[in-house]
This record gives structure tokens, C-alpha cells and sequence, in this order.
């Protein structure tokens, strides 16, 4: 069973792995002001604490398709610190998306480090599972872009240290099937796919990108002041209609509405040349469309005879401490290192995945990424993800309805109202 470790024990064992000139490094941040406060190592103590940490065990915890390369990133900081004890990493498998569940599932079981979208942060530092970042945050702060340092803050403390700047969706195209002006509009892209007996696919029936029709047409689906539930608007004008244009846009014969490793298939086995997804497939583009791979913003749909841009969500991917850790010092620093410039470059290199490193994301590899380039552009029309709890299943029900094509009886004004009152319910305590 883990402990639960208070601020003053954080920072005694920080001291403890670190060595006093690392905490002073700090330059009068939280850390080293709050040192002065904590029983501290003294400097000949932290020295030699800093030589040998003995025997430390961590798990951490992140996607699956990043399970090889969080493998060799977890022996690299071993490797590089070998000589301070025997420290083993185990790697498991938990989604961003839906690592606060887990978490909150069982904090004292939970990963001493975990990767999570964003937007889980609130909940997560409410309930105590985020460890504040105490090692040299203003080297943290001062290294990512401001959106990304924004997003892992709380009440002006840094919680979470950025690993991604590109938790967003945008449309991936064959070039070899559709023009760079087909792709502008809905109706032109499923009229030229089904042309060429191909799909335009996306997952219609996830809460997640069924948000693009309604904030494209200025609806809203945003957290409340409490920062717990979610306000939305969806059910007055023109929601209804933007229901009207998703079913008739889900019943033409190009359309298809899969989940994400619907989309990877068909990908690769031709049957798809449009996509709306995120940066985390560029690979399987890139790998199957060769040169005629591209990506760019997402299309305009057909909104009572007029032409209206879809928007998105926009978010981060983040990395956690656990405050229940018993070895939250050495937590700190590995959460640290895998998130630094060269692990954010390699994350790029291997997974196609936005920085949030500004220096990475300023190479010319970075600028020259057809599927980054195509998140800057979506970017104008994107807004950070911020909804409560309740938003997503009843989204995911709505999505699950258009998609199917069966209204059950209802007209487009019902569908959005039992929606809305399902999304602005209130989130149980």
C-alpha cells in the first residue's frame, strides 16, 4: 500500500534524490521556498542521498501504442542514473483518455506516473491524485508553449508536466482520390469518395468529435463555474437543424461511422481516402498513401443552405505524479525527463505526436508535418476541451443515434433536448 506524502515530505524527499543546488535552482519557486519551510536534508546529507537513492521501484502508466517507446525512455533514465541505486520501472497500459477513471478508481493503486488528457485535471487535483510539480517548475514553465503550461495549472500551481500540444482532430486525405478543393466542403468530398467507391470515415458516435457540427454552427458545450458540470446550449436554434444535417450527411452512401481502429483499417486496406482523426495515425497515412498523403483543416458541412466550418475540440496530453507514491522525489524526475526537449523529439520522430517543447516544435521536421500543420490550421477553429462528466455518455448516446440513422421516433428538437438535459445534469458527488 502506498502513503499518502504531504508537501512537507515531497519536499524532504525531493531533497533526497536531487541535492540542495538542484532545489536552489529553482530561483525562489514553490520548491525552494517551500524547502526552507520542510525538514530538508542537510547538504552533506542530500549529497550523498543524491549518490545512491537505494532501491526504488516505479510503474507508469500511458497508451498502448506508446508502451515500446516508454519502455526505452524508462531504460534510458535508468541507464542514466545507474549510479545512485537499483530502479526498476514497470510500464503499463492505460489510456489518456480515460486514465482519471482509473485513477480515482484507487489513487494509493494507481501508477507513481500517468499520462492524461488535460481535461481531467481538475478532477484529479480536487480529489487529491496530482502530485504539484515542486521540481524546478519555472524550468518546466519556461521550456513548453503557454497553452500547454496553461492547461497543467491549477489555482496558479503547476500540476502536470506538458508532453503534447496536439490532443485535436483535423481531416486526413488521399491526394490520389480527392483534390486539395474537394476536401473544403462535406458535401464535394462524399460526393468525389463515392465516386470512387471509397469512404469518408469518422467516429460519429463518439462524444468527442460529434461536438465539431454544434460548436461549428456556435453552439456551446463548456464546464460551469463550479468546474464540475457542464453548460450547453445545444437544444436551442439551430441545434435541431445541425441534427437534421448530421443524419443527412450520415445517410450518404460514402459516409461511415467507425471508432478509431475502424479508421486505421481502412486506411490500409484502401477502402478509405478520408478521415477525420488526430495526429497519433499520421504514421498509418503516411505509411499507406506515400505521397499522396495530406491533411488539413476540417471541412465546411451544409447548414440550412449555407456553408458552415466545423470546429473541434483542442487539449493537451499531460503527465502525472502521484501524490501516493512512495518514491514521489524520484516520480518527479522521470515524469520530467520523459517529457524534456529530446524525449518530446523523440515522441515526434516515433509517433508522429505535436510537441509542446518549444524548441521542438519550431524544428524544421516539426513545421514541415503535413498532420501539425494541419492542427495549426484547425487550431483558429478549435476551443480547449472543458466539459463536466455528464457530457460524454450523453453526447456518445446522440452521436450513437445520428450515426445509426435511427431516431427512434423522435423528432431532431426531442433528440436535443433529452440530450442536453442528459449533458447538463448534475454530476453526482
Amino acid at each position: 500500500m502506498k502513503n499518502w506524502i504531504s508537501r512537507r515530505n515531497v519536499l524532504s524527499a525531493v531533497s533526497a534524490v536531487t541535492a540542495a543546488g538542484i532545489l536552489t535552482a529553482c530561483g525562489g519557486g514553490a520548491a525552494s521556498s517551500a524547502a526552507s519551510q520542510s525538514a530538508a536534508a542537510a547538504p552533506s546529507e542530500a549529497s550523498s542521498a543524491a549518490e545512491s537513492w537505494g532501491d526504488v521501484k516505479l510503474t507508469m502508466w500511458g497508451a498502448e501504442e506508446d508502451q515500446t517507446m516508454l519502455r526505452e525512455m524508462a531504460d534510458a533514465f535508468i541507464a542514466e542514473n545507474a549510479d545512485k541505486g537499483n530502479i526498476t520501472i514497470e510500464i503499463g497500459v492505460q489510456s489518456e483518455s480515460s486514465a482519471k477513471d482509473t485513477v480515482l478508481a484507487d489513487p494509493e493503486a494507481a501508477a507513481d506516473v500517468f499520462a492524461f488528457a488535460d481535461d481531467q485535471l481538475n478532477e484529479l487535483v480536487a480529489a487529491g491524485a496530482l502530485q504539484e510539480v515542486l521540481l524546478n517548475p519555472d524550468d518546466v514553465k519556461s521550456r513548453n508553449l503557454a497553452g500547454s503550461v496553461n492547461a497543467a495549472t491549477m489555482n496558479d500551481k503547476l500540476y502536470a508536466y506538458p508532453m503534447t500540444a496536439d490532443n485535436g482532430y483535423f481531416l486526413y486525405y488521399d491526394k490520389s482520390v480527392l483534390s486539395e478543393e474537394d476536401v473544403q466542403s462535406m458535401d464535394t468530398l462524399l460526393a468525389k469518395a463515392d465516386a470512387s467507391g471509397k469512404k469518408f470515415m469518422m467516429s460519429l458516435n463518439d462524444a468527442w468529435y460529434i461536438y465539431s457540427f454544434y460548436a461549428g454552427a456556435g453552439l456551446k458545450a463548456t464546464l460551469a463555474d463550479d468546474g464540475i458540470n457542464t453548460v450547453c446550449n445545444w437544444n436551442e436554434a439551430p441545434g435541431a437543424d445541425v441534427t437534421q444535417a448530421i443524419l443527412d450527411i450520415s445517410k450518404q452512401p460514402a459516409f461511415k461511422s467507425g471508432a478509431d481502429a475502424d479508421i486505421v483499417a481502412g486506411i490500409k486496406d484502401g477502402s478509405c481516402c478520408a478521415a477525420i482523426s488526430g495526429t497519433w495515425n499520421a504514421g498509418t497515412a503516411e505509411d499507406t498513401w506515400g505521397e499522396n498523403y495530406a491533411a488539413t483543416k476540417l471541412p465546411t458541412y451544409t447548414l440550412n443552405g449555407e456553408q458552415v466550418q466545423m470546429g473541434s475540440f483542442s487539449g493537451y496530453k499531460l503527465v502525472g505524479v502521484n501524490p501516493h507514491s512512495s518514491n514521489v522525489g524520484v516520480a518527479m524526475m522521470l515524469a520530467d525527463y520523459i517529457t524534456n526537449e529530446d524525449n518530446q523529439a523523440k515522441r515526434f520522430n516515433d509517433r508522429k505526436l505535436g510537441p509542446s517543447n518549444i524548441k521542438v516544435n519550431e524544428s524544421e521536421a516539426v513545421q514541415n508535418a503535413p498532420a501539425i500543420a494541419a492542427l495549426a490550421a484547425q487550431s483558429e477553429y478549435a476551443t480547449l476541451q472543458r466539459v463536466g462528466a455528464n457530457y460524454w455518455s450523453s453526447a456518445q448516446s446522440l452521436g450513437e443515434i445520428l450515426a445509426s440513422g435511427d431516431t427512434q421516433g423522435k423528432t431532431t428538437q426531442q433528440l436535443m433536448d433529452d440530450a442536453v438535459a442528459g449533458i447538463t445534469a448534475p454530476v453526482a458527488e
